[in-house]
């Protein structure tokens, strides 16, 4: 590579990118900023919206000048394709941890699972999980949790604009659900649980749209790694 080039490149660089990820399972969000910082040689980069490492799908990236807008992402309406499972739950709400408990399903039908889930609509305070990255004290919750010790978390205000039913085969239940910054989709299948009176985790989630930004629209980390590369080769 020429002089020129590089400095091309580097001015580039600089003045960024935005990028739509379809981040893998068990990936973090900053293994996804990680792996684009070091494909796109830059040192600028971050992600308006953590998705947990379990957790699949759309996320936005911008490198570059391109950061200062991530904050224009932040407040966005996020939709989400779920799966919970009744009659059990685990510590992190979800499949990160091994369930710690069953209970029965007793009187728990489709009907008012689906009644149950639409009285979630609405703005209402949620308590995030323990097991989560806000930080209490100068501290992560997860830190906390790891180390047993009990910490007082505030309630958040959030809103769920639809929770809706695409399956329910007990104990099985499929949704898709739309809400605000700030919502963590396993606290609200925890708390379904114990409205229903049987407990439930969340085993699945796929992060769908962030505003008009849609999954569908999205490539892949290795998409995005291969594309800069052939950009390099044919430079």
């Amino acid at each position: 590579m020429t002089g020129q080039q590089k400095r091309t490149e580097g001015a580039e660089a600089a003045a960024g990118e935005f990028l739509l990820v379809d981040k893998p399972k068990t990936w973090t969000s900053f293994d996804v900023v990680h792996k684009i910082r070091r494909s796109y040689r830059v040192r600028r980069v971050g992600h308006a919206g953590t998705l947990d490492p379990l957790a699949t799908g759309l996320l936005i990236i911008c490198t570059g000048k391109k950061t200062k807008q991530l904050q224009d992402f932040q407040g966005l309406e996020k939709e989400y394709e779920a799966l919970m499972e009744l009659g059990a739950q685990t510590p992190s709400y979800d499949a990160e941890s091994e369930v710690s408990e069953r209970r029965s399903l007793e009187g728990v039908t489709a009907d008012r699972v689906r009644d149950v889930m639409a009285g979630f609509v609405g703005t209402q305070s949620q308590i995030p999980p323990l097991w989560s990255a806000v930080k209490v004290r100068g501290r992560r919750l997860y830190d906390y949790a790891r180390r047993g010790e009990a910490v007082e978390r505030l309630p958040r205000q959030i809103t769920i604009a639809s929770i809706v039913p695409t399956r329910v085969d007990l104990p099985l239940v499929g949704f898709t659900v739309v809400c605000s910054k700030g919502t963590y989709v396993r606290t609200l299948v925890h708390d379904i649980g114990e409205r229903l009176g049987c407990g439930a985790y969340l085993r699945e989630l796929r992060r769908t749209r962030i505003g008009t930004y849609h999954v569908r629209d999205a490539r892949t980390v290795e998409e995005l790694v291969h594309a800069r590369r052939a950009e390099g080769e044919a430079g």
